[in-house]
């Protein structure tokens, strides 16, 4: 068995499970999601817009090897939610322990934080959001509303339930599996 394996259980015990998880915040709200759309040629694609900006924030962690995630709304993005988020997420995991993957957010990385004794903060170099599997996640939730209206932010959540709900843990895996993020969890966990 690995060194590392062996403090974790003398650290941690047998019973629980070490999980790996990446963690990022997208703002979502009513104005209308626009894209590029196939049309015949010389026909021109017609969309109603809306640009009201009434808008919350989805804080959400994905596990890329299970394609489990947990998401949780909030109104603003600040240390207090954050530290909401933590304490919720930490309370989800139950005995499992977290390494968590997040960006160098002024809301993650100060020191008014508390974090929960079963979650290890890891930050990603600055300026990096492509090296966080979570934003293939929110890419494809926002995808989802593109061309679609929404008068109030109540219609907006119900759709966004809709969305959570027909994404299996497959396809999150699918969305979150970066190659490099897979083959170094393979590689921990062969020793």
């Amino acid at each position: 068995m690995a060194p590392a394996l062996l403090t974790y259980q003398r650290l941690f015990g047998k019973g629980q499970r070490l999980r790996y998880l990446c963690q990022d915040e997208t703002r979502l709200g009513l104005k209308t999601e626009t894209g590029k759309v196939i049309m015949a040629f010389g026909v021109k694609p017609y969309a109603p817009v809306l640009w009201k900006r009434d808008n919350f924030w989805l804080y959400g962690v994905v596990e890329p090897l299970s394609g489990w995630h947990f998401c949780q709304e909030y109104d603003r993005l600040n240390t207090q939610r954050f530290q909401e988020f933590i304490d919720a997420l930490s309370h989800q995991l139950g005995d499992d322990i977290a390494l968590i993957q997040l960006d160098q957010a002024g809301a993650h990385v100060t020191s008014a934080l508390h974090w929960p004794d079963n979650l290890i903060p890891v930050c990603q170099p600055a300026h990096s959001p492509e090296l966080n599997p979570i934003e293939r996640v929110w890419q494809f939730i926002k995808q989802q509303f593109k061309g679609e209206v929404f008068l109030t932010l109540k219609e907006l959540r119900e759709r966004l339930d809709q969305v959570l709900q027909q994404i299996t843990p497959e396809e999150m895996s699918s969305l979150s599996s970066y190659t490099f993020i897979l083959e170094a969890l393979f590689y921990a966990a062969s020793y």
